[in-house]
């Protein structure tokens, strides 16, 4: 069992698409062999994971076999997960499920509460979390080592501010996704090709996203300095910022955060 470093995983929901971005991540970046990695699915199948990998159907068996259990189904089936997890640490992924509800439904107080994307898969994913108050330090310090191995992880001042980041992790991605198609969808228009706008439109996304991951100038101060260069951008930019798009985003946001917390109902 736990040897006091990540120790044995458990994924229960381990065949989605999450669940399979953080095996992966374990399996690639944070020093879990195959066999320590147990994933639990309804089917008792998946397909494409690295042999050795534990699969069954029986989420009771995963829990008795692991240290640590991470919790990565849909919010609407956190009801039917029928463990009892006493003894070990339970990391939820499960969006709107409160730190007390993920207690009542795990039958632990070693909880973390996180928040991760499909990004982890490649290391890229921002993962913040926040601790139950009886998670130990031994237990926060194995949290973020495993979601270190999905990208870049931030411990939060209070459990609010995850739903936050609920509605920033899954959303915000989707919001980039629609800015790429207006770019394209413009081009297009304006008598491009569909497929060099599609190959234009990524590439172009790709750098401005390295750009801002890279550090240095936040991202008001590279609006703020490509505003003062007063060029082809700046015509762009002062445009955006003279129409309601601003506005627009926070109240999409703010949709984003209400639907999150009314997953934490029954």
């Amino acid at each position: 069992m736990d040897d006091g470093g990540i120790g044995r995983i458990g994924i229960i929901g381990g065949n989605g698409m999450l669940g399979r971005a953080l095996a992966t991540a374990l399996l690639r970046r944070g020093g879990v062999v195959p066999g320590d990695l147990w994933i639990s699915c309804r089917s008792g199948v998946a397909d494409d994971v690295a042999q050795g990998v534990r699969i069954t159907a029986d989420n009771r068996e995963l829990v008795d076999a692991c240290d640590t259990v991470i919790l990565c189904v849909p919010p609407q089936a956190a009801r039917d997960l029928d463990i009892h997890a006493d003894g070990r640490l339970v990391v939820s992924v499960m969006a709107g499920q409160t730190l007390a509800r993920i207690v009542d439904l795990s039958g632990t107080s070693r909880v973390i509460r996180a928040m991760t994307s499909p990004a982890a898969a490649e290391g890229l994913a921002f993962s913040p979390w926040c601790a139950h108050d009886t998670a130990t330090r031994a237990d926060r310090h194995r949290a973020t080592a495993i979601l270190r191995c999905c990208g870049t992880t931030a411990e939060l001042p209070s459990e609010d501010q995850l739903d936050i980041f609920t509605a920033l992790t899954g959303p915000v991605p989707g919001f980039v996704a629609f800015f790429a198609a207006c770019v394209s969808e413009y081009a297009v228009s304006r008598g491009v090709d569909p497929k060099l706008a599609d190959l234009a439109t990524r590439q172009l996304f790709l750098g401005a996203g390295h750009m801002l991951a890279k550090g240095g100038p936040s991202a008001a101060d590279h609006v703020a300095g490509m505003t003062a260069y007063a060029g082809t951008t700046a015509a762009g930019l002062k445009r955006l910022q003279a129409s309601g798009i601003a506005a627009e985003l926070a109240e999409g946001l703010d949709a984003s955060v209400n639907a999150a917390r009314r997953l934490g109902g029954d």
